[in-house]
């Protein structure tokens, strides 16, 4: 509903020379042997040195299973196109927490009715209170009266068609 509507999707930004030049020398480093591509434990390695975690096994399956099936490996086009992504995805959920700590003005990890009511007043002010706590009964996902950013996160990702 509401915040299906509202919550932004991941959008494609312009990589800047300086973020493809990184990406770029990271490929290079690891890619030892100059084979001109990325093995699955390459790829492993780049994701480390560019995002500070080690990719698991189904994130490297599912990198993997997408190139071009006749090459050993990820070409440097395919690396920028999937750091791209990825840099969206985190950009994007970190635009998600951003809002959801706005709206959680106690530090307390979720959100109830009286924060929803006040960031709507404060962000949609001519929306109804019986809106605003449909609304929150949408997003609050297991009707504990709490909504977790987890819950907020999903709302915003991918709204709540049920009902």
């Amino acid at each position: 509903m509401f915040l299906s509507e509202a919550g932004a999707r991941p959008r494609t930004r312009e990589v800047s020379p300086a973020e493809r030049k990184k990406w770029v020398e990271v490929f290079k480093a690891c890619d030892e042997d100059n084979k001109g591509y990325l093995s699955r434990e390459d790829f492993k390695v780049a994701v480390v040195m560019l995002f500070g975690y080690k990719p698991s096994k189904i994130e490297a399956d599912s990198v993997m299973s997408s190139i071009n099936p006749s090459t050993s490996g990820l070409s440097l086009e395919e690396f920028v196109n999937i750091v791209r992504k990825k840099k969206e995805a985190q950009l994007y959920r970190n635009e998600i927490r951003h809002i959801f700590t706005a709206f959680d003005v106690h530090y307390r990890g979720f959100l109830t009715l009286e924060d929803f009511k006040k960031a709507f007043r404060q962000v949609a002010p001519r929306l109804s209170e019986r809106t605003v706590i449909e609304v929150f009964r949408e997003v609050d996902r297991d009707s504990d009266g709490h909504v977790s950013f987890r819950d907020f996160e999903y709302a915003m990702n991918y709204g709540q068609s049920e009902s």
